[in-house]
Order: structure tokens, then C-alpha cells, then sequence
């Protein structure tokens, strides 16, 4: 096991709190947040050359160092602020028709849901959020599930690598091989998984891939990317147009051109990712990762057990990485996470997925075993308080 006390220091988050968030929007180390702020200064000092001369060149060094460690070609990304962002690049873009379906779960994220909902509301297509059966028993049982969705009519499928609310990692791999057997578009929102669970896009060949660089892989907030297949980019209308469009200056790549530089923003957040995966490479992130897993399987069943529940999924490194949604009946989640926040100075969210409400703990590199025995403690005694929560 790695040592927690030295990253409890190495992070910023206040100490007087339990944090057990980490997966809404990550934190930063404190040398990679030194770097951000070094970006910011540059900025500041010399902002006409930072902004219009510096920019390009700079990206392009950090999106080639993302590149390396997401296993794609650079020319194939392009940073966005966040998951969502780049969902609605490729969503308004789908060119949808009357009666075509878009395929996916009911476990996706809520944004990604709304933002499903209105462009196929807007083109008289239809967002299929096809049930999965809880608690998932196997791959095949997931796929089996899923694959009921599908009709002549779907077009393309969409789906979450790693779930927001219930915390599970899905097998897209195996959606990927199948949908391009159905001659379907795959678009996967891993905004979850870089630097939380091992990403090739090369090998996953999903033709739209987005994920976050500011949760997991402990970049600053508004630090996300883009991949799509060359085949895509061409036709990828950008939703801001700006000096891309048409430029004076072409990179060679409309995909970049269009899509990356959409008027004055402070993009210093883009900058540090070959910091934060240096500090991943110097600190062993692999051995803190599995560490970090092995906790988070360790102290499932003990907190399903307490509120007298079974798991969602098997409790294996195939469906969870470093959270665990716990099963809760609660009919004010709102009210048990400020409980939570206000009286046990836990930080952590109280998700709900349909009729559905979980307590999501994440564990990274700062969490030790105690952290989970404090949250332990906190449901205990509001279980038998009884105002927030009852057991099953």
C-alpha cells in the first residue's frame, strides 16, 4: 500500500474535511497546480503572445503528451472545457433524421441525457434509454441487456465508459465490436477514465471518444478532450465559429483549426497535462491506482451489509475502479448529503439514477481506510436516527 499521509499533503483539500468526492471534479497535486499558476503568470506577463502567437505550438506539445497517454494519433484530438461540451459537438452534428434512434442506457449521465434529448427532440429522432437489469450479473448478462434496445432504426449508440451515478465501468469494448458489426456510429463518454482505468483508444476504436483530464488524471477544472476518427473530423461543424473557420493561418488539420481556439479564454488548464502525467510517472500511479481499487472493493459489501443491500455489480476489478455507489433508501438525498457535509464534514455526493439513490465514495491517492470507517460511522448513526435514510 502506498503511503496516504504523504499525498494528504501533496493535495490542497481542506484537511478538516473527509473527502470522498474525488470523482466529480478531481483535484490537483500541488506541483501540477504550481504549474497551472506558472501558465496563468505567463499569461498575464506577455498575453498577445501567449494568446496569439504562443498558443498553437503549445497546445499542440500538450495534446501530443495526452496522445502518448491515452494511445492515439494527436492530429486526432482536440481539447474541450469538458465532457459535455465535447458530447454537444458531436451530437449537433450527427446529422439525425426522423425516426432514427440513438441507442444507450438508463444509467448515462443526466447532462448527457438532456443534451440527447434536445437534438433528437430537434430532428424528430428518438433518445433510447434502453433499462439494464440491477444488479448486473456478468458482461454477457449487461450485453444481453443492452442489445434488447436495438432496432433497424438506431443509428448510433452512445454510452458511458465509466457511470456517473452508479460508478460502473461498462464493457465498451465489447459495444464497440458489436456496433461496427451493425454498422452503427459509437460514441463513448469516458469522462471517468483517464489515469482511473486503462484507456487505449487505438485498440477500443469507438469513432468519438471524450474524457476528462481535470478528474482522475488530477488536471485543473475545465481540462477535457475530444477524439474523433479522421473520417469524422471534416464534417464536425464547430459550435462556436471563430478565426479556425476559413484561417489565414491553416494548421493543416480542420478538426483542430475549428474546434480549438473559439475566441479569448484563459486555456493554461490545457498546458499542464504533461505535468500531471509526469507526476503520475514519477509517483507510480499504477500502484497507487490498484491500491486505491483494492480499498474501494475491501469496504463494498461491509456498507451494502449495513444497509442491508445487495451490490449493482459484482465487486471485481471488471465493473468497479476507485468508487463504489452504495444502495440507499433515502426520500431526501439532498437533505442526507448535507447531513453528511454539515454534521460529519464528509464530502461526497448522494447520486440518483430514476427512482435509484446511492452514496458514491470515491478513494484516490489520500484516502486511507479510516476515511471510509468515518463514512461508515456517519451512515450507522443516521440509519438509526432514521430521518435520512432506512435500511432495505
Amino acid at each position: 500500500m502506498h503511503n496516504h499521509s504523504y499525498f494528504r499533503e501533496q493535495f490542497l483539500i481542506d484537511p478538516e474535511k473527509t473527502f470522498l468526492n474525488f470523482g466529480s471534479f478531481g483535484a490537483c497535486p500541488k506541483p501540477v497546480f504550481a504549474d497551472y499558476q506558472q501558465w496563468q503568470l505567463l499569461l498575464e506577463r506577455e498575453p498577445v503572445q501567449f494568446i496569439a502567437f504562443d498558443g498553437h505550438e503549445r497546445i499542440r506539445n500538450s495534446l501530443a503528451a495526452l496522445a502518448a497517454f491515452i494511445d492515439c494519433d494527436p492530429n486526432d484530438l482536440v481539447y474541450v472545457p469538458n465532457p459535455t461540451y465535447a458530447i454537444n459537438i458531436v451530437a449537433e452534428n450527427l446529422k439525425l433524421n426522423p425516426g432514427d434512434e440513438v441507442l444507450s442506457t438508463d444509467l448515462e449521465y443526466g447532462a448527457m441525457d438532456r443534451t440527447w434529448d434536445y437534438y433528437c427532440s430537434r430532428s424528430g429522432a428518438s433518445y433510447v434509454r434502453q433499462q439494464i437489469e440491477l444488479p448486473i450479473q456478468s458482461e454477457e448478462h449487461f450485453l444481453k441487456s443492452f442489445w434488447k434496445g436495438y432496432t433497424d432504426k438506431t443509428r448510433a449508440v452512445f454510452i458511458s465508459h465509466i457511470t456517473s451515478a452508479t460508478a460502473l465501468k461498462l464493457p465498451v469494448e465489447a459495444i464497440c465490436r458489436e456496433a461496427r458489426k451493425r454498422g452503427l456510429i459509437t460514441i463513448v463518454d469516458g469522462a471517468h477514465v483517464p489515469a482511473h482505468a486503462p484507456l487505449s483508444i487505438g485498440n477500443l476504436d469507438a469513432d468519438f471518444y471524450t474524457g476528462a483530464c481535470h478528474k482522475w488524471m488530477m488536471a485543473p477544472k475545465g481540462s477535457s478532450f475530444l477524439f474523433a476518427k479522421k473520417e469524422f473530423q471534416e464534417s464536425l461543424d464547430p459550435i462556436v465559429i471563430s478565426w479556425g473557420y476559413k484561417s489565414e493561418n491553416p494548421s493543416g488539420s480542420l478538426f483542430f483549426d475549428h474546434h480549438q481556439f473559439n475566441g479569448t479564454r484563459d486555456f493554461s488548464a490545457y498546458l499542464t497535462i504533461p505535468a500531471a502525467i509526469r507526476y503520475m510517472d514519477e509517483h507510480h500511479w499504477q500502484n497507487v491506482s490498484s491500491s486505491c481499487r483494492q480499498l474501494v472493493q475491501q469496504n463494498a459489501m461491509r456498507f451494502c451489509e449495513l444497509m442491508g443491500c445487495m451490490p449493482i455489480a459484482p465487486v471485481n476489478e471488471e465493473f468497479l475502479g476507485q468508487m463504489f455507489s452504495i444502495p440507499v433508501r433515502s426520500s431526501n438525498p439532498m437533505g442526507l448529503q448535507k447531513r453528511l457535509f454539515n454534521h460529519h464534514r464528509i464530502e461526497i455526493p448522494i447520486t440518483r439514477q430514476g427512482e435509484r439513490v446511492f452514496v458514491r465514495y470515491s478513494v484516490q491517492a489520500f484516502n486511507s481506510a479510516e476515511d471510509l470507517d468515518v463514512l461508515y460511522r456517519a451512515l450507522e448513526q443516521e440509519l438509526g436516527d432514521g430521518t435520512f435514510i432506512r435500511p432495505f
